[in-house]
């Protein structure tokens, strides 16, 4: 008997049935109550199959419907691949429109489109974002982001983020970089600790030592912090401010600072997520650890909280949290933050991580929260 995979048609398969039965398709016919015309083209593969028509062959014949389905199938395909031509725009449109948020993207302002169903203009409008000259050029994936735990390729919502903060920071003008200026720098925003007000200088002091910095809201569903990259010997810092917290702000520019100092971020974007959940005892990149070293020492020195928690663990009063912090001059937003990585319970110390976005926005570059900020096409 010949075996289905040998088979092309349905109709192959019933002149099989027919034959070791000694059946004629009229005789066929009056058993399934249809015409013999019908059935005539349905066995030479002029009529298609239904579902119907498989189950009823399957009772006549005592074999499973699916082996009369699954031949149907087969023929349907080869049939369309005869007549259809391969189109290698529909993978483009499953990367771009199956990756990127496309109807986000028009929202806030970054492409120009009437909607995501407005196909031609969302592709131009692409090309024009990812200054490329065709949709087919497009560099889908062209950052190798260095993570906090990983060094990997960008997932398309980081990479429009990324694409996004680069055009505009291309536009900023800051003072040229030198490493003198960044340690500088350090030493006019440690006095800004103590109050979240005074973060409204934030972006003006990092402007003077030659840093161009930016707000871009995350797109949603991203956990993008920060981002560290550079514009030819011009450093960008590019933050998301997902958090809006007090500990957090101080912990992610500092951690972005550091890699600025040390010069990462300049072969390859150093693109920072999640930082506010970063398990310490998980493999970090050494860029990431130098990084968060850094910031975690900058909020709250290392020994003086070692010695803090020392005299304090497991029960941390309220007015012990603000005499300390009085002491090493921080809010105590930023020792609340410590204590809350330090102990796992992040529900505790929460009325000191104070919202900060307020201060820095109005002297900052902002893209997000309604705000679109104007680039050169």
């Amino acid at each position: 008997m010949t075996q289905d995979a040998d088979l092309r048609t349905p109709g192959q398969l019933i002149e099989q049935l027919l034959e070791e039965r000694g059946w004629t398709k009229r005789v066929l016919a009056i058993i399934l109550g249809i015409g013999e015309t019908n059935l005539s083209k349905l066995v030479a593969g002029k009529r298609p199959l239904d579902a119907q028509t498989a189950l009823a062959l399957g009772e006549v014949f005592e074999v499973s419907p699916d082996r009369f389905m699954d031949l149907q199938k087969r023929l349907d395909l080869a049939q369309a691949r005869a007549v259809t031509r391969p189109d290698p725009t529909r993978s483009q449109r499953a990367q771009l429109f199956g990756g990127l948020p496309i109807a986000e993207m028009i929202k806030r302002g970054w492409i120009d489109a009437d909607g995501v169903q407005d196909v031609s203009t969302v592709e131009s409008e692409l090309t024009r974002f990812f200054g490329a000259p065709s949709l087919s050029e497009i560099e889908f994936l062209p950052y190798a982001a260095k993570k906090t735990n990983v060094a990997t390729e960008a997932t398309p919502k980081e990479l429009a983020w990324l694409y996004r903060a680069k055009q505009i920071a291309s536009e900023m003008i800051v003072a040229p970089y030198s490493e003198f200026s960044a340690q500088r720098l350090l030493k006019q925003l440690k006095p800004l600790l103590s109050m979240p007000a005074e973060a409204r200088k934030v972006p003006r002091l990092l402007a003077e030592a030659g840093i161009r910095f930016l707000i871009v809201e995350s797109l949603t569903g991203a956990k993008i912090d920060g981002a560290c990259f550079w514009i030819g010997e011009s450093p960008v810092i590019a933050m998301t401010m997902r958090f809006d917290r007090v500990d957090n702000f101080w912990f992610v520019l500092r951690h972005e600072i550091e890699h600025v100092i040390q010069g990462h971020g300049q072969t390859a974007v150093m693109l920072d997520t999640d930082l506010s959940t970063a398990d310490d005892s998980a493999p970090v990149l050494d860029e990431e650890r130098i990084a968060n070293m850094a910031a975690a020492e900058f909020c709250v020195p290392h020994e003086a909280m070692a010695r803090f928690i020392a005299r304090k663990d497991p029960f941390f009063a309220e007015r012990d949290i603000l005499g300390f912090s009085r002491t090493i001059g921080v809010h105590p937003g930023l020792v609340a933050g410590q204590l809350q990585h330090h102990t796992g319970k992040y529900n505790r110390f929460r009325q000191h991580l104070v919202p900060i976005r307020e201060a820095v926005a109005p002297s900052a570059i902002v893209d997000g929260w309604g705000d679109i900020t104007p680039v050169e096409e």
